[in-house]
């Protein structure tokens, strides 16, 4: 697998590869002796799996990462999210399992993924994700129940498990208001996004099923087989996931979503842009403000990637520019501000 994985990252001139390893303890000697720009890393290895490095390469050496590892079966799922969330900047996954011969078979997805761990530097910015999060051991309120008369639209994409953890670690059990995330990633690991972050949210989280009804106090993460909408109802406004054949952005998009939530919830309504490429949000994020709702955009320092936060704030601006820790908090007072009252 080291074979092919340098042949592959020499495959660009432009990357060169300057030592392997091949467990995480030698893994730890070699980036602390050479430096690299970028880690590729597995998560099964022997003596220190990949999991344990990769914290410990977030906490004493920060540097962008990619995981190329087997997925598939739950754990491996979960181990992939994990990953992620501790600052990962992409995930590869192996075509046949953890010997993957036909490995050249993601030489463009892993291609990709160095390119983009190349616009990262987190000892520039001093990033230095958490190895560890906050969770409540008070006694929690009683969660908001009901249909939700104002809810949160977020966006991420790379470095956006990381941030989600931030986030909604910190958010209140009585939060009034229902909560919608868009994360880039495939479609499998999308349910195991929604079980980890259910893990460290006081709300309940769970994969948006369409005709479902939008609820207080509820996080609905969108699936990757179509876009996710908000629709009005009688009563309370419902969930729709409209195919893919209709609409040509990526699955899952931000902007459709924010969109909908602006012309449903109009003013009553919150924009989260988190760390990711590209422009996904902005659009929908200059819709919620001109309907008058709220935006929060994540600041560079704390953000993987600035791409997604800096493109919706030159589209739309912002009431709060942010590092991740900060936004749960903002969150709440900007629902309980007299703007956010029909």
């Amino acid at each position: 697998m080291r074979r092919l994985i340098t042949e592959i990252v020499e495959f660009r001139a432009d990357f060169v590869v300057v030592g392997t390893a091949g467990d995480g303890v030698e893994a730890l000697e070699k980036v602390r002796d050479l430096a690299p720009d970028i880690v590729t890393l597995d998560i099964a290895m022997p003596q220190m799996d990949g999991l344990a490095a990769l914290a410990r390469i977030m906490d004493e050496m920060p540097r962008p990462v990619i995981v190329v590892s087997a997925a598939g079966s739950s754990d491996l799922n979960a181990s992939a999210v994990r990953a992620l969330e501790l600052g990962a900047v992409d995930f590869v996954r192996k075509p046949s399992g953890p010997v993957s011969i036909d490995l050249l078979l993601v030489r463009d997805q892993l291609i990709r993924a160095l390119d983009t761990a190349s616009l990262v530097s987190f000892r520039k910015s001093g990033l230095q994700p958490p190895t560890s999060l906050p969770r409540q051991d008070r006694v929690a309120p009683r969660p908001a129940d009901g249909p939700a008369s104002r809810v949160v639209v977020v966006a991420a994409s790379t470095g956006g498990p990381r941030a989600l953890s931030e986030v909604f670690s910190r958010l209140p059990a009585d939060l009034d208001a229902g909560v919608f995330i868009v994360q880039h990633m495939p479609a499998e690991f999308l349910p195991t996004l929604a079980d980890r972050l259910g893990q460290l949210c006081p709300l309940s989280v769970s994969v948006a099923t369409s005709g479902e009804p939008v609820r207080a106090g509820r996080v609905y993460v969108a699936p990757g087989d179509g876009q996710l909408l908000i629709r009005p109802g009688r009563g309370a406004a419902t969930m729709e996931i409209e195919s893919a054949d209709r609409l040509s952005a990526a699955r899952p998009a931000a902007d459709p979503l924010f969109r909908s939530a602006a012309a449903v919830f109009k003013r009553n309504v919150v924009g989260v842009v988190l760390s990711g490429m590209g422009h996904d949000g902005s659009e929908g994020l200059r819709a919620i403000r001109s309907a008058g709702g709220a935006a929060i955009v994540q600041d560079r320092v704390s953000s993987i990637i600035y791409g997604m936060p800096a493109a919706a704030l030159a589209a739309a601006g912002a009431d709060r520019v942010l590092p991740a820790r900060e936004i749960a908090g903002a969150i709440t007072r900007l629902l309980a501000s007299d703007r956010r009252v029909a």
